[in-house]
């Protein structure tokens, strides 16, 4: 994976297509900060915060470099690219679109749990400057894809998600070189699925961290947000976090 550089944005991400990249990282001079919501708002209003935001750090709309989403079950393909439609719409016209390229990340998942009635924004990701800042990223939500399929498809049983979740760390390692990253420039590990057994865990994910295993793994219990998907995650390496 090459980086792309978004110099209004003040950061480089790594192209993924026409929904979203696959994470982004601040460039020299710039800090990716991630903000929160306690709770969760619809999506479109959710935009309408990112831009107060924003406005009071003294950035342009093109400093947001991630967005995090919860919706109300997996989708279709179908159903996931009508959403993708007007999602981008927004981007579009905030003038965020590289050509034809979305350098914006996104983790979209379904919460087992008292899901929502409609897709809410749980959180985003933009840029500051911050001359001393230390190396910061977000990395986009990844599910088990393997080429045009999926890596055990419907398996969730333990020797399912333990391959489920090899391929993932498989991508997420990827995406960090691709950002220039290292397991010790993580601050968070995200892990998406709704199955409960966690024989996965040890052998695919924290071995494979090494000493930054010791932060462990927050755990939300979600399905990503296509059908037919099992495990997803995302990494974030932030030096600031905000809660809205």
């Amino acid at each position: 994976m090459k980086a792309i550089e978004n110099a209004k944005g003040g950061y480089i991400y790594l192209p993924a297509g026409y929904p979203f990249s696959s994470g982004a990282a601040a460039m020299p001079g710039y800090e990716v900060v991630n903000a929160v919501f306690r709770r969760p708002v619809p999506w479109r209003k959710g935009f309408d915060a990112i831009e107060q935001q924003l406005a009071a750090a003294n950035r342009p709309k093109q400093a947001l470099c991630g967005v995090e989403l919860r919706c109300p079950v997996p989708m279709s393909p179908d159903g996931f690219h009508e959403f993708n439609t007007g999602y981008r719409a927004i981007l579009e016209a905030w003038d965020i679109i590289q050509g034809d390229v979305n350098p914006v990340g996104r983790t979209n998942v379904s919460p087992v749990l008292t899901p929502p009635s409609e897709t809410l924004m749980y959180g985003f990701s933009y840029t500051i400057e911050n001359a001393d800042a230390p190396p910061t990223f977000c990395g986009a939500g990844g599910g088990e894809t393997q080429g045009d399929g999926v890596v055990r498809e419907g398996d969730i049983s333990p020797e399912g998600m333990r391959a489920k979740a090899a391929r993932v760390m498989e991508i997420m390692e990827a995406r960090l070189a691709g950002l220039g990253m290292k397991w010790p420039d993580v601050t968070t590990v995200n892990v998406y699925t709704a199955s409960t057994n966690a024989e996965w865990l040890a052998p695919q994910l924290l071995s494979r961290m090494g000493p930054d295993a010791v932060h462990g793994v927050h755990w939300y219990l979600s399905r990503p947000p296509v059908i037919g998907l099992d495990f997803e995650m995302d990494l974030r390496g932030n030096r600031t976090k905000l809660w809205l």
